[in-house]
């Protein structure tokens, strides 16, 4: 059920984006794609979402997004700095409008006791404005813990879209 309110969403997203006529990019960990497959799901959709980046690993985050691997050691790779880094990355390389990017911990397992599993990262960057993380506490196994952080993810992005 959660995954045909993703779709949903995604569409009343994408009439956000076209309505505003703006564009937009997705750096994706923990949902490994989803963002970027809910919004590609609806034909025409390329004339909002200009692409995406799955960036699961470190490495990955630093050679695509130019994220900065003292991070990773330090505030770790779940956390606001990188859901940030990773969302302006994803912004300057694509030239989209709205950025999104999602770094978190779906399970089973991964978690600790200062970063328990559902603990979940976005960063949202827009073109002249400043970028917002929001930190989610979820529930639930692993395929709920992805599929309501791209929902949240979806949110941010048709919230952007509208506010402008």
């Amino acid at each position: 059920m959660m995954e045909v309110t993703l779709i949903a969403q995604a569409a009343e997203v994408l009439e956000a984006l076209l309505a505003a006529g703006l564009t937009v990019a997705t750096a994706e960990s923990c949902t490994g794609g989803l963002i970027s497959a809910a919004l590609t799901h609806h034909a025409g959709s390329s004339r909002s979402v200009l692409g995406g980046a799955v960036t699961y690993s470190n490495a990955m985050k630093h050679r695509m997004l130019g994220v900065a691997d003292p991070l990773f050691g330090g505030v770790g790779a779940v956390s606001s700095e990188v859901a940030e880094a990773m969302a302006n990355g994803v912004l300057n390389v694509s030239g989209a409008d709205i950025a999104i990017s999602v770094t978190g911990i779906a399970g089973p397992d991964g978690g600790t006791t200062d970063k328990p599993v559902g603990t979940v990262w976005l960063g949202l960057a827009r073109r002249g404005r400043p970028t917002e993380t929001h930190l989610l506490t979820l529930q639930g196994d692993r395929r709920s813990v992805r599929t309501q952080s791209a929902v949240r993810a979806l949110a941010l992005v048709g919230e952007a879209a509208r506010s402008r």
